[in-house]
């Protein structure tokens, strides 16, 4: 009974939490999307209009790139951190990991200072060929600033997963003749198999919804969160704003609970 009654008093600010933050201000999100002139139409307003489709096209795009670089990235860097101790190595990784520290207009700060028109490969390639390479302010420009701040959070995650491969396991496929691209096929990513997933499925759910770099870079981006911001602020359509935003957290909420079915089921053939 004890026991109960606990529980019971334990659950209670996950309820608060819940219903203040999630469940009252989606209802309310849910209502104020079927109220404008559009009425019910509005929530399908990401499909059948060719305008917000293509936002969400690219906006899909963009996330789908920055997850799969970011993973690439992220589990080769990982790898070589994991499996290796050298003079500097904590600097290395605290300075890979640094832009978990900063905002999103920073990040877009950043690319600009690198891509933009005055930036750093602008410069250097005008320099070079006489024509100036700039990138910041359009779709690639957002996925080198999505890249920036995704990749620490994978990389992490993933020198987590690698610190605890048991390393007799590369060593048997070793000894049985595993090159290193079956050693990789075979024992080393299937044991990251969960951390890619979950690392993943957060790098996309934050490129999706992503919204001070992609403010900052805005010369040339149309995505979802930009659209959405528009909508609301310069349009004043709110309804069609809420309605964006719930198209947007479905997708990302869908790709979230995917990435966990699928590393649950990867956790449970490993067992």
């Amino acid at each position: 009974m004890r026991g109960a009654r606990f529980d019971a008093v334990a659950l209670l600010p996950l309820i608060a939490f819940v219903g203040a933050f999630l469940a009252l201000p989606l209802a309310r999100l849910i209502a104020v999307a079927g109220s404008g002139p559009s009425g019910a139409a509005a929530y399908f307003a990401v499909l059948t209009d060719a305008g917000y489709r293509a936002t969400l096209i690219d906006t899909l795009a963009v996330a789908a790139a920055t997850t799969f670089l970011t993973l690439l990235f992220g589990t080769i860097a990982a790898q070589f951190l994991a499996g290796r101790r050298f003079p500097g190595r904590d600097a290395l990784v605290a300075a890979m990991v640094l832009p978990l520290a900063f905002p999103g207009v920073v990040v877009g700060f950043m690319v600009i200072l690198l891509g933009g028109r005055l930036g750093l490969i602008g410069r250097a390639s005008e320099f070079v060929s006489g024509d100036k390479i700039v990138f910041a302010y359009s779709l690639t420009g957002l996925l080198v600033g999505y890249l920036y701040f995704s990749l620490p959070r994978v990389l992490v995650t993933i020198m987590a997963a690698m610190e605890r491969l048991d390393p007799s396991l590369v060593e048997a496929a070793r000894s049985l003749g595993a090159g290193p691209f079956a050693l990789q096929r075979d024992v080393v990513l299937p044991a990251l198999a969960p951390a890619l997933a979950a690392s993943g499925a957060l790098c996309f759910a934050t490129a999706m919804g992503a919204f001070g770099t992609a403010f900052t870079l805005a010369t040339r981006i149309d995505v979802l969160a930009m659209t959405i911001y528009t909508e609301f602020t310069l349009s004043a359509n709110i309804a069609m704003a809420a309605a964006l935003s719930l198209a947007l957290g479905l997708v990302t909420w869908l790709a979230l609970a995917l990435a966990r079915r699928l590393a649950g089921g990867v956790a449970m053939t490993a067992a």
